[in-house]
C-alpha cells in the first residue's frame, strides 16, 4: 500500500520591517495556533525574509494529512487565504490565495 503524501499549504504577505516582531507574535497567536490545533495538521512554520527596502516578507507553511484536514481549517474554498482582524493593520501586501503542494519526499 502506498504511503499518503502530505499536502503543504503556503501563504505570503509583506509587512513593514519595523512591524515584523509584532506581526510574527500576532500570527503565532492567531493563524499558527489555529493551524496547530486543527485535526490533521502535522506541523507549521512561520518564515520571514528582510527585503532590504523597509519591508519584510512573511510566509506561513503548514503541512496537512489531507485536503479534508485543510477544509477543517480553511472552509470549502481551500485556496482562499484566512485572515484575522488585525491583519489589515500590519500587511502592506498580501496574497489573497494560498498555494498547495504535494510533498514528494
Amino acid at each position: 500500500m502506498a504511503e499518503q503524501r502530505a499536502v503543504v499549504r503556503m501563504w505570503t504577505g509583506v509587512v513593514r520591517t519595523e512591524d515584523t516582531d509584532d506581526y510574527v507574535a500576532y500570527v503565532e497567536r492567531t493563524g499558527m495556533s489555529a493551524y496547530r490545533t486543527t485535526a490533521g495538521n502535522t506541523d507549521a512554520w512561520l518564515l520571514t525574509r528582510d527585503l532590504g527596502d523597509g519591508r519584510t516578507e512573511v510566509t506561513t507553511v503548514s503541512r496537512w494529512e489531507s485536503l479534508d484536514a485543510i477544509r477543517r481549517f480553511a472552509g470549502e474554498d481551500l485556496e482562499r487565504a484566512v485572515f484575522y482582524p488585525e491583519d489589515d493593520r500590519y500587511l502592506v501586501e498580501r496574497d489573497d490565495r494560498v498555494r498547495h503542494y504535494l510533498q514528494q519526499t
